[in-house]
């Protein structure tokens, strides 16, 4: 199990990179705009008036006080002026609900439809990365960090407005406050610096301990998903995992709520005596404003005007000054999200790509092709040399881990060769339009995809513009004999699939493998790879799949995979691949006459059916 780093103050941002983060908080509010222009505009609008507000209701505060004040000295009953102060605080106390309640409701519908948008941005990108770098842990981190950036940044959204709003109010009450007495400025920067230095410096250490841990998150979600699912209960039980799971994850976990709580527990106790740093601040400021009107300096109206300027300046800088460690924080996990938009794929089409040849005319040549996955040191494919021609059908046999899943992934350009090259009608597959290439090969792996979608999708999967098409997906359906699973559902092609879903069922795995293959068929292509589809379906289900894909094919260029060696001996060449390397190839008689590899697994599988 991998082991969290002791000393997280070395993942720990200094102020110079939490600086350099804010610099992602102009494409953040780009892509904020570009979500919604007219909410976005709206929601400026409406913070610009609602910013207004509380020096408006604080100085008609402090003239309905002076003015009751005149009037109690001058026993006048001359009410007019009274009620219409009063009258203007309350439509203003009104305006500011209105204005708050649209600014809640333009935040939450921005912020729901930013975070599809970036969803579906995030699956974009991730859909265009080559397959290797899906099969990096690093990458796997980077992809987790940015995937909880769409839901988080909601958050970061608002606050950056409320900032705005916020900075503006504040300056309106500066104002007021300076013209009356400037040092209540120092005392206000006095009351509120204490506990943002606190926080800066603890957002920064939460940030890096999160940062730190997202390898050993991803391994309690699986420990989580592992031990409550209906994928894993069968092992789970029949094994007893149940405790050893439990504690993998109690042991993790633990481990995780003993940092949370030593950061904790330091935060909360710096907090206090940095707060009570700033409350002293306040009460300074306040006892100045008391003297100042003892002394007749400022009326009784100025002093509710500066106490209440004073309390709410105060409350605004906190807020504005914790707000902008909480930004600075979610700038730091914008770079999560705009690293993973920077991953660039390495398998691409060429700027100037040729055409898919179709038909194909010659057919797969493949010339001292080697591949090693990465951070592998062991070859997984080597010295590759063979033709694969046109309208031939090739078995591939092995022991597994011989490499013939990774040489039909390389045939379909999901990798590329670290040696050698895989020609096409004479020209180098890395030439070809990759989008084109794809779309003429039909592969289905031993370790296909159930889809939790109907019936139909499930096959439409094969070629997904074809889903509306019903005579086309019952075409592919009883090719792949999926028909006869089809028929059996209450609700036919319309049929959920799988058990996440209300009014789903569940199908058995060879039924699952007819479906498969039906995506295969569905898709017309003229080179389809069965790489192992058919490893649920007994002996003779597996034949008679494997014979009417002969019959299917006829005139197409195939590659199958299988282990029984009676499926094999129809294809019309047998290739032998040993720990990676091009052991034999020829036809099912003429590997048996060299009685190497091939004979001596054919005949091993042939005595144990006796």
């Amino acid at each position: 199990m991998a082991r969290v780093p002791l000393n997280f103050d070395e993942t720990k941002p200094n102020i110079k990179e939490r600086l350099k983060a804010l610099g992602n908080l102009p494409a953040f509010l780009r892509e904020v705009y570009l979500t919604s222009p007219a909410l976005t505009i709206s929601n400026t609008i409406l913070r610009l008036l609602r910013s207004a507000i509380p020096i408006s209701i604080l100085y008609i505060g402090k003239l309905i006080i002076d003015e009751v004040l005149v009037l109690s000295s001058t026993k006048s009953d001359n009410l007019n002026q009274i009620y219409l102060l009063i009258a203007a605080e309350f439509g203003l106390m009104i305006i500011s609900d209105l204005l708050s309640r649209g600014i809640a409701l333009t935040d939450s519908l921005l912020g729901d439809l930013f975070a599809n948008r970036t969803s579906i941005k995030l699956m974009k990108h991730a859909v265009s990365l080559d397959l290797a770098q899906f099969e990096n842990a690093t990458f796997y981190d980077k992809l987790e960090r940015a995937r909880q950036q769409t839901n988080g940044r909601t958050a970061l959204l608002s606050q950056i407005l409320a900032q705005g709003q916020d900075a503006i109010t504040m300056g309106l009450l500066l104002v007021g406050l300076v013209t009356f007495n400037p040092w209540l400025i120092v005392l206000l920067l006095v009351s509120v610096i204490p506990s943002f230095i606190g926080e800066w410096h603890f957002n920064a250490k939460s940030y890096s301990l999160q940062r730190g841990w997202t390898p050993q998150r991803r391994e309690l979600d699986y420990y989580r998903f592992i031990g409550a699912s209906d994928e894993t209960a069968k092992e789970v039980k029949l094994f007893g995992l149940s405790d050893f799971i439990i504690e993998r994850f109690k042991s993790l976990s633990d481990r995780y709520f003993k940092e949370n709580k030593k950061l904790a527990i330091e935060r909360a106790s710096w907090g206090s005596l940095l707060v009570a740093i700033g409350t002293l601040g306040y009460f300074g400021a306040y006892t100045l404003i008391i003297v100042d009107t003892v002394k007749g300096i400022v009326t009784i109206g100025s002093l509710t005007f500066l106490a209440g300027s004073f309390r709410q300046l105060k409350s605004l800088l906190e807020g504005i000054l914790g707000r902008f460690t909480s930004i600075s924080q979610g700038a730091l996990y914008l770079n999560d999200l705009f690293e993973f938009y920077q991953i660039e794929p390495q398998i691409v089409s060429p700027v100037q790509a040729k055409p898919f040849p179709s038909p194909i005319r010659e057919g797969f040549n493949f010339e001292n092709v080697g591949f090693k996955y990465p951070n592998s040191d062991k070859w997984a494919n080597r010295n590759l040399n063979f033709v694969l021609k046109v309208g031939e059908k090739l078995a591939l046999v092995g022991e597994n881990g011989s490499g013939k899943t990774t040489l039909v992934k390389l045939l379909a350009r999901l990798y590329d060769p670290d040696e050698g090259r895989i020609l096409l009608d004479g020209v180098d597959l890395k030439d070809y339009n990759l989008v084109e290439l794809r779309e003429h090969i039909g592969v289905i792996f031993q370790d296909f995809q159930k889809f939790n979608f109907t019936a139909g999708d499930n096959i439409a999967v094969g070629d997904i513009e074809s889903r509306e098409e019903l005579p086309e997906l019952e075409r592919a359906a009883h090719q792949s004999l999926a028909d006869t699973v089809i028929e059996k559902l209450p609700l036919k092609y319309d049929q959920p699939l799988g058990r996440k879903f209300s009014k789903g069922i569940e199908l058995s795995g060879g039924e699952w493998q007819k479906v498969a293959l039906a995506r295969a068929y569905l898709r017309e292509a003229e080179v389809l790879i069965l790489d192992e589809p058919t490893a649920a379906l007994d002996a003779r289900a597996e034949y008679e799949v494997f014979r009417r894909f002969a019959e299917l094919t006829k005139g197409k260029t195939a590659i199958l995979i299988s282990h029984r060696f009676s499926t094999v001996r129809m294809a019309d060449r047998i290739l032998v691949l040993d720990k990676g390397n091009l052991l034999e190839i020829g036809t099912h008689e003429e590997l048996l006459e060299k009685n190497g590899r091939y004979a001596e697994l054919f005949y091993l599988q042939a005595e144990g059916y006796k």
